[in-house]
């Protein structure tokens, strides 16, 4: 490979890792060619980008690109594909579901919500963490919940406030 190509891939590996905030790198040697196809396939439906890069020139594009990946560089040494994607947990997800009938993809390490995760034992954390969305709505949720209450018993109280009223106002 000339070094004008590796240029261009390392550029490519670039753009990608700035444009998806979460990298999930994996082990996928070992697949076969229809499994590898039922994975890209399942990979596309979820909105997944799957990239098989050379350990060398991913580590080049970490290196270029904007954000801190020094973590991850210890884990390039075997066969590595990268999953992007733009949620969280659904590479996790999609992994486990995966494995289920597969052996492979083994998880390395992952770069989610701006924490690096390393090592197939965090698995199970990276598929249960929940994105900045949904604690932002969960965080909601939990502040309109007092104020519904408020409203409800203000509500289902305001013929008591009523009799109330006008009983103290016929006193006078």
């Amino acid at each position: 490979m000339k070094k004008e190509e590796k240029g261009q891939i390392i550029d490519g590996l670039v753009e990608q890792i700035n444009s998806y905030p979460h990298i999930y790198i994996a082990d996928t040697s070992g697949l076969n060619a229809a499994d590898t196809s039922a994975l890209r396939r399942l990979c596309f439906g979820r909105g997944i980008k799957l990239v098989v890069a050379k350990n060398t020139l991913l580590k080049k594009a970490l290196e270029q690109a904007d954000g801190q990946y020094e973590e991850l560089y210890g884990v390039l040494k075997t066969p590595t594909s990268v999953l992007f994607s733009n949620e969280s947990s659904t590479p996790a997800k999609l992994i486990k579901e995966f494995r289920k009938s597969h052996n492979r993809p083994l998880l390395k390490a992952a770069y989610v919500e701006e924490s690096v995760y390393v090592g197939e034992n965090q698995l199970e954390v990276l598929a249960t963490i929940k994105s900045k969305n949904e604690l932002i709505g969960d965080i909601i949720l939990l502040l309109q919940s007092p104020a519904k209450n408020v409203v409800s018993a203000l509500q289902s109280g305001s013929h008591l406030l009523a009799g109330l009223v006008k009983t103290l106002s016929e006193k006078e």
